[in-house]
């Protein structure tokens, strides 16, 4: 909203050039380095009024803030031997030319132009911000506007200086596996980046903290995310990189102050190199820093920002309940006769969308894996009628069908192996490239897109279907070379970007599709496939007692609209582990599953008033913000909680989970202390579950038994 420029007298009462770029909760000061050669840094970025950092010992010294863009290409390499992505010999060479704003749609919009002449490469910083967020995406945009081809190696997203020292902070990351998504945890910044008394070597310390996420299940062992808060201070800086492929975040110290850099691939962690001929260009992936006055505060305004920049659809303020045969229940082998008793006890309990997983297309005796391809029913699953009549039979029982499809794999069994082009398919020096069985399509290949376009436009347009879960369950690293590629890391990003190209055209066919993004899990739980897709699956995990650390982080990587999560109960469960395992799931979007067909009538009306009550809250939660009364949930945490604060004050839910431990715990929460509570318990319906007392700045709750879950409201 403000884009002035002014000058400021230093205290040697030398002249400043600066100029200032945001809105009212974020607010950039750009500066140009003494001597007048147009280098440019950003200087300072906060959330309005440029606070400063309270301990002068501890302050940054003038060196530290950063150019803004660090580019490495064939013949320019980095300015200085270590692991950072700061001080490359291009990034120190960029000057300014130009910068412009624009405000549109609620957003307000600054690109810098940078130029080097002696490469004639031209950076465009494009950045944005949701007005009213204390929110900074970021990315570059790079052209050759020189004589010679150039091969460019890597282009930062999103750099930043001149944070506290590494002294005052904590470093925060989320380790990603499978089933055991969204672990969270801390160490001080100093245990890898070492104070080596940089006054004394006259040298910053060349040390690094570094994560990287590689091949096509880009959140594969760590969350594309990270985040520093400042002990004593208070403030936290929490980020993400928008990369369906490869990414790469390093921390260093620069000047006494704390350096980022976010990146998408490289060529050194991900093969990943681009040739740029002259008036060619590139577009990095986006790197987005959210700022708070503490974790809980920027990961709120994450929420905001994830809900601003994501793909308007119904669904997002609807949440249907959705069904899905698959976790603990029919396990990839559904047929008519073990479906339509499942369909009517689904719909019993309230389901709204019912969902056939994987399966539905295996007529093979030597089963299904390395044969998928084609995605028609298989008729010795469905022989009455076909999958049709299960379909109508969703249908009848007033539920939306949905069925599941791995689109980008093609088993080497598949007739479709061999009627495609080997270039509608990864390969590596003109081999093309298998994988558990299965060859991998490139979806920048016109003949891949029309093979799925036929698929989607057949099981959608033709048999009805109102939901797809898209899943993906191998892992290529580091990706294809097809004709045009010099390093397979561009080609893995190449197809990312042309998948989720290709999901957007599918949902303009398809307005009313629902798409369900699933990698085994949350292996493909990246920011940029979120903003196209309406649902995140967060994990396959299968033991009830394990899912409350998962469900209870989630909302770190997705708002809670978007993330599914099992509720799986089953009729040889008791009844404290069916109110268990569905009361996780009553703060995200709830995914049934189990036997409900087996069920007494006692179990099953207590499935039906989970999701009843569900159905009371799911238009909170559409606009709530998470929060985390003890923290960030620990993976063997005998007490976790997850809350959700609901704009404009007056109402707030909170999720207690107790697996072992005494029986009492005090939750603080702080938003709504001092003031008068009322607290309902909202689930378990039934009596004797526990209870919930507000003392004036906290929830104190007594869960008696284990395993054991409640959802509280609390009323201000």
């Amino acid at each position: 909203m403000t884009g002035t420029s002014d000058s400021a007298g230093t205290a040697s009462g030398t002249a400043r050039r600066t100029f200032v770029w945001g809105h009212r909760a974020l607010e950039a000061e750009f500066e140009f380095a003494p001597g007048g050669d147009g280098a440019l840094r950003l200087a300072r970025l906060d959330s309005g009024g440029g606070a400063a950092d309270d301990d002068q010992a501890l302050a940054p010294g003038p060196d530290a803030p950063l150019h803004l863009v660090e580019v490495t290409a064939l013949g320019h390499g980095s300015g200085w031997s270590g692991p950072r992505f700061t001080g490359t010999a291009l990034g120190a060479r960029f000057r300014h030319r130009a910068h412009t704003t624009h405000e549109h749609d609620g957003w307000t919009h600054l690109t810098v132009e940078l130029h080097d002449p002696g490469t004639g490469l031209t950076a465009f910083v494009e950045l944005s911000s949701p007005v009213g967020l204390p929110v900074l995406r970021s990315r570059v945009r790079l052209r050759n506007d020189g004589g010679e081809p150039l091969v460019v190696q890597s282009v930062s997203s999103l750099l930043l200086g001149a944070l506290p020292s590494p002294d005052a902070l904590d470093v925060h990351r989320a380790r990603n596996d499978w089933l055991a998504e969204c672990r969270w945890y801390t160490e001080p910044l100093r245990n890898t980046v070492a104070d080596i008394h940089v006054d004394v070597h006259q040298h910053d310390s060349r040390a690094a903290l570094t994560l990287t996420g590689r091949g096509s299940w880009p959140t594969d062992g760590h969350l594309a995310m990270g985040a520093l808060t400042e002990r004593g201070g208070g403030r936290a800086w929490l980020w993400q990189i928008e990369s369906p492929a490869g990414w790469r975040w390093d921390l260093g110290e620069r000047d006494h102050g704390t350096c980022l850099a976010l990146n998408g691939p490289t060529d050194a962690e991900h093969q990943w190199r681009v040739r740029l001929t002259p008036g060619a260009e590139l577009t990095t992936v986006s790197g987005v820093l959210a700022l708070g006055s503490g974790l809980d505060d920027a990961f709120a305004a994450l929420t905001s920002y994830r809900r601003a920049v994501r793909r308007p659809h119904p669904d997002h303020t609807t949440l249907p309940v959705v069904f899905n045969d698959y976790m603990n229940t029919l396990m990839g082998d559904p047929t008519t006769e073990k479906l339509l008793p499942l369909i009517d006890a689904a719909a019993r309990a309230g389901a709204e969308y019912f969902c056939v997983d994987s399966g539905w297309y295996d007529d093979s005796t030597e089963g299904w894996w390395d044969s998928v391809g084609e995605w028609l029913p298989a008729p010795r699953r469905f022989p009455d009628g076909g999958i049709r009549a299960v379909l109508d039979r969703i249908r009848e029982r007033g539920m939306v069908p949905g069925l599941w499809l791995e689109p980008e794999v093609v088993g080497v069994r598949s007739p479709v192996a061999a009627e495609l082009p080997p270039e509608a398919f990864f390969q590596r020096d003109g081999v093309r490239i298998t994988e558990q069985g299965r060859h991998q399509l490139d979806l920048r290949h016109p003949a891949a897109r029309a093979h799925l376009d036929k698929t989607v436009d057949r099981i959608v347009g033709d048999w009805g279907v109102g939901y797809l879960k898209l899943d993906y369950n191998i892992v290529v690293d580091p990706g294809t070379c097809a004709p045009g590629d010099i390093a397979p890391g561009a080609g893995l990003l190449g197809h990312a970007l042309a998948y989720l190209d290709w999901l957007s055209e599918v949902l303009d066919r398809h307005p009313g599709l629902v798409i369900e993004n699933c990698a085994s899990g949350g292996m493909r739980m990246d920011g940029a496939t979120l903003a196209v897709t309406q649902l995140q699956s967060t994990s396959d995990q299968q033991d009830p007692l394990l899912f409350p650390p998962i469900a209870a982080a989630a909302p770190t990587a997705v708002p809670p609209e978007q993330g599914a999560v099992w509720a799986y109960p089953q009729p040889d469960y008791d009844d404290d582990l069916i109110t268990f395992t569905l009361g996780g799931a009553l703060l995200g979007r709830i995914h049934l599953s189990g036997h409900l067909d087996r069920m007494s009538e006692h179990q099953l009306a207590l499935v039906r008033d989970a999701v009843a009550v569900y159905k009371t809250l799911r238009a909170d939660l559409a606009e709530a913000v998470p929060f985390w009364p003890l923290g960030l949930p620990g993976w063997t945490d005998e007490w976790l909680a997850l809350g959700m604060r609901v704009p404009g004050g007056r109402t707030t839910y909170v999720s207690v989970w107790r697996r072992g431990g005494e029986g009492e715990l005090r939750l603080p929460v702080g938003h709504l202390a001092g003031r008068e509570v009322r607290t309902e318990i909202l689930h378990p319906s039934a009596p004797g579950g526990g209870s919930a007392v507000w003392d004036g700045d906290g929830v104190r709750v007594s869960l008696p038994r284990t395993p054991a879950v409640v959802l509280i409201r609390l009323t201000s």
